[in-house]
């Protein structure tokens, strides 16, 4: 009983974790900006995450390098990590933290658009189609309101710039998952016979972080970043901000959302991406100088919706939604059958968990 206990708990917790930090990251990229070049935090930011995560796995004992699977986190870090990431940081210079987190939201559009293998099934589903339009409607509204609305438009053109770049990003973003999605299931016949064992996950993580580090690092001294940036300058709150994105974002959160992963249903965890920008336009409302408008927040709602519509497959035939539904049916039915039956009934709803409990105490009872 303690067990479960414990186990509820963590659960709860990463969920919190995962929602309300990774939320908040848009929140304090946006603080952080105030003294870091957008290039030379990022550049920052994913070299100090990703050699703490790499000496954590070193000690654990973890092996740290598989040529093949360096090669392809490597890849997966510069489209997930850098391209998406860059265009995160340099578009909340122009355009509200909120904004940002919208349009990543948006995402899931690219993934039914891009994803070629799924076109038969996504384009066949109407709830798919109906989400997809919804979604584009969505984001014409938040580009229509930086174009037409005086109250956010600066008149330099720079926050359309923003999130053009912004959507551009989340397109790197979409990519990367997607080559996630279609290659870690491949075999290398080389490899299959030297037997290579594959590296742990968190190994892989800590190398997309290093490649994201490497990457900002290299377009922080092209630019001249870093030869204009003066760490002396730097106050102890945007050190502060700097120090929650490496260590609750990069770290705490990416890890409580990994673990989740495989504790929990993946579209359950999906969840994660309806919470992010509510957290990340709340925070923007009270903590900074930018203008929350209506439209952005009907914008929201709509691009969440259209996200529910584009997973509503998923979420349907999701084993939580399945046990909810026959639990609604069963409970319907005691209220329909006559008294007499109602046992029977409940007796038939608990057979498959007593059914498991026997059989664990038999497994049970074998071990001993």
């Amino acid at each position: 009983m303690t067990a479960n206990k414990t186990s509820t708990i963590s659960i709860v917790l990463a969920y919190l974790v995962v929602y309300f930090v990774w939320g908040s990251t848009y929140f304090f990229i946006e603080k952080a900006l105030h003294s870091f070049p957008p290039f030379v935090l990022g550049s920052i930011r994913f070299i100090i995450a990703g050699s703490l995560l790499m000496g954590y796995c070193a000690l654990r004992g973890y092996k740290l390098f598989n040529k093949r699977d360096v090669k392809r986190a490597a890849l997966i870090g510069f489209l997930l990590l850098f391209i998406d990431m860059a265009a995160v940081i340099w578009a909340e210079q122009y355009i509200s933290s909120g904004i940002v987190s919208i349009l990543g939201a948006a995402a899931a559009i690219w993934f039914i658009l891009l994803d070629k293998p799924k076109w038969k099934a996504n384009f066949g589903s109407l709830p798919i189609v109906l989400g997809l339009l919804l979604g584009f409607t969505g984001v014409v509204m938040l580009f229509g309101e930086q174009i037409f609305n005086a109250d956010v438009n600066n008149g330099d053109g720079k926050n359309i710039i923003a999130m053009i770049v912004m959507t551009v990003g989340t397109i790197g973003w979409t990519v990367g998952s997607l080559y996630t999605k279609y290659t870690q299931d491949k075999k290398d016949p080389v490899e299959e016979e030297k037997k290579e064992k594959p590296l742990n996950v968190i190994v892989k993580t800590a190398w997309q972080m290093v490649t994201a580090g490497v990457a900002f690092t290299t377009v922080a001294l092209a630019t001249g970043e870093y030869s204009s940036f003066h760490i002396e300058k730097v106050p102890l709150h945007d050190w502060g901000a700097l120090a929650y994105l490496i260590t609750m974002g990069s770290i705490l959160a990416f890890s409580c959302y990994i673990w989740l992963l495989q504790v929990r249903p993946a579209t359950e965890v999906s969840t994660y991406a309806y919470v992010n920008p509510i957290v990340a336009l709340i925070l923007a409302h009270f903590f900074t100088e930018h203008l929350v408008t209506e439209l952005q927040v009907f914008g929201l709602i709509i691009i969440l919706f259209s996200v529910l519509l584009m997973n509503w497959n998923l979420y349907k035939n999701n084993r939580t939604f399945r046990v909810l539904r026959a639990r609604k049916k069963i409970k319907r039915l005691k209220y329909m059958a006559p008294k007499s039956s109602i046992p029977r009934i409940v007796e038939v709803a608990d057979f498959d968990e007593r059914e498991k409990k026997k059989n664990q105490a038999k497994i049970d009872e074998n071990n001993c």
